[in-house]
C-alpha cells in the first residue's frame, strides 16, 4: 500500500541520522518494504551519519519505519590502538562498529601490527571470532595516514559484565567459556596466537553470543620456528608463567592460561592473580600452584629460574580453587586446574578443554539457540551441524609473518593501501567518511 506524503512528513522529523529533501512526485521510483513495494517516492533523505557511499550525492531513499531504527552515531570504546564508534551503514541501515586506527605509520612496528590485524580479520568467519565487515575507502594515496574498519557491533564485553551487579549464573559461565574456547580453537587451527586474551577483548551481544576481538598483538606461529618471540604481551593479570619468566619461545598454551584466569574471574567476580608487578604476579601463581619442578621451567630465563629455586619451597594449594566461589564443583575445579597448569607442556590444549564434561551444558545451550551452524526447521526441529567446533578452512602460512618483517615502512604502506582499496571494491559500493555529519569533527579530533 502506498503511503501519502503527509504520512512520511509526520514520521520523519525526529530522525537524527537523516534530513528531509522533497523530490518531484512525477518521477516515481519503487521502494521495497517488508509489506511490499511502494510505487512512489515522496521524499529523499540526506544522510548526515558518519558513513556515506562514495558513488552518490549523499542522498538515500528510505521509509520512516526503516529510519526509526537509526540511532545517532556515538563513541563506544577507546583502545590502545584505536577509537570505536557505533554507526549506521548507509547501504543497509545496519548498525556496525567503526574503528579508527590512527598513527599507523608512526613507526614500523605500528605499521606491521595494523597490516597483520587487518589481514587476519579479513580471513575470519566464525560465530565466536570478530571478523571484518568492511574497510572505508581512503580519499587518496597521498593522504593515506589512517585506516577505518567496520566490524559487527556488539553491545558489551565480559569485563563490563563481570564488574557489574547483574547476575552471572553457572549457565552463563559455561556458555561464555565454551564460546571462548570454541573461538580459540578456530584461531589456533589457523596458526594464530592471540596473545592478549582478557575479559575486555571478549565482546558479548544482547543474545549472549561472545566474540574474540582485538588482534593487535596477535601473530602467526610455527612450532618449527626457533626465532625469539617477545614476552611483553598479554595484560599482566592474564600472563602465563612462562611469559613472566622470560621465555624466548612459547606456544598456544599462553592463550589457554589466559582463558583459565578469565574462567576463575567469572566464577569469583574478581581477578585471580592481581599483582602490582611481574615478580609479584609470579609469586602469587606459585603460592597457589606450588613451587614448580625444574623440568617445568625449561623455557624460563636463568634469572627467573634462579629466583624461584632460591625462594622457600611452597607446596601446591589447589584447595584454594574451591574457595574462588561457592558454586565450585569437582568438574569445575578439575578444568580450571588443568588450564592453570604451570608447565605449558602439561597444560590442557583447546580441543581437550572443549570436550571436558564441565562444558557439556554450555555446548548444548549454544547450539540449541545461539549458533549459526545449526538451524531449526519449520516443524521446530533442531538440525545440528556435523562439526560443532570448526577449525579454520585455510590455515595461514606462518612464513607470511617473516614476509611482513622483511618489508620496509614504505613497502608496507603500499601493501596496506592496496589491501584497503581492493577490499572496498570487492564488497560492492565502497564507503567513506561523511564530512557533512555533525559528529564528523568530534570523530576526527579524538585520538
Amino acid at each position: 500500500m502506498a503511503l501519502a506524503p503527509s504520512q512520511y512528513d509526520n514520521n520523519v522529523t525526529n530522525s537524527s541520522q537523516y534530513t528531509r529533501h522533497y523530490v518531484n512526485q512525477n518521477t516515481p521510483v519503487g521502494i521495497a518494504t517488508p509489506q511490499g513495494t511502494i510505487p512512489q517516492v515522496p521524499l529523499i533523505l540526506q544522510n548526515i551519519g558518519l558513513l556515506k557511499m562514495v558513488t552518490d550525492n549523499n542522498k538515500y531513499i528510505y521509509t520512516p519505519e526503516q529510519l526509526s531504527n537509526c540511532p545517532p552515531d556515538e563513541p563506544i570504546g577507546y583502545g590502545a590502538f584505536g577509537i570505536v564508534w557505533a554507526v549506521t551503514d548507509p547501504r543497509t541501515l545496519q548498525r556496525v562498529a567503526l574503528k579508527r586506527m590512527t598513527n599507523i605509520f608512526q613507526n614500523l612496528a605500528s605499521c606491521k601490527r595494523t597490516f597483520r590485524e587487518i589481514q587476519m580479520l579479513a580471513c575470519f568467519k566464525h560465530d565466536n571470532v570478530l571478523g571484518l565487515h568492511d574497510v572505508l575507502q581512503p580519499s587518496n594515496k597521498r593522504l593515506f595516514q589512517e585506516i577505518h574498519i567496520l566490524t559487527e557491533l556488539m553491545q558489551s564485553d565480559l569485563h563490563k559484565i563481570i564488574v557489574s551487579p547483574q547476575p552471572l549464573t553457572t549457565d552463563h559461565i559455561k556458555v561464555f567459556l565454551y564460546q571462548t574456547l570454541r573461538g580459540m580453537k578456530y584461531l589456533h587451527s589457523a596458526n594464530i596466537l592471540h596473545r592478549d586474551i582478557k575479559p575486555g577483548n571478549l565482546l558479548i551481544n544482547s543474545n549472549c553470543v561472545l566474540k574474540i576481538c582485538d588482534f593487535g598483538l596477535a601473530r602467526l606461529w610455527d612450532y618449527r620456528d626457533n626465532d625469539t618471540m617477545t614476552h611483553e604481551v598479554v595484560t599482566q593479570y592474564y600472563r602465563a608463567p612462562e611469559l613472566l619468566m622470560g621465555a624466548k619461545r612459547y606456544t598456544s598454551a599462553i592463550d589457554i592460561w589466559s582463558i583459565g584466569c578469565i574462567f576463575a574471574e567469572m566464577l569469583g567476580r574478581r581477578i585471580l592473580f592481581q599483582a602490582q608487578g611481574p615478580i609479584e604476579q609470579l609469586n602469587m601463581i606459585i603460592d597457589m600452584l606450588g613451587t614448580p619442578p625444574t623440568e617445568g621451567m625449561v623455557t624460563a630465563c636463568e634469572g627467573a629460574r634462579n629466583h624461584v629455586l632460591r625462594s622457600p619451597y611452597r607446596p601446591p594449594r589447589q584447595d584454594k580453587f574451591y574457595h574462588i566461589s561457592q558454586n565450585m564443583t569437582q568438574d569445575c575445579v578439575h578444568l580450571l586446574s588443568v588450564m592453570l597448569e604451570f608447565d605449558p607442556t602439561k597444560r590442557i590444549d583447546v580441543e581437550t578443554a572443549l570436550n571436558h564434561p564441565y562444558l557439556t551444558d554450555g555446548r548444548v545451550r549454544f547450539h540449541n539457540s545461539m549458533c549459526t551452524c545449526c538451524f531449526s526447521t519449520a516443524k521446530r526441529e533442531r538440525m545440528y551441524s556435523k562439526v560443532l567446533d570448526p577449525t579454520h578452512p585455510c590455515p595461514l602460512d606462518p612464513n607470511w609473518e617473516k614476509e611482513i618483517s622483511s618489508l620496509s615502512m614504505f613497502e608496507l604502506r603500499d601493501k596496506l593501501y592496496k589491501c584497503v582499496t581492493e577490499r572496498s571494491q570487492y564488497n560492492g559500493v565502497p564507503l567513506t567518511l561523511n564530512p557533512l555529519s555533525p559528529r564528523y569533527n568530534e570523530f576526527m579530533e579524538q585520538s
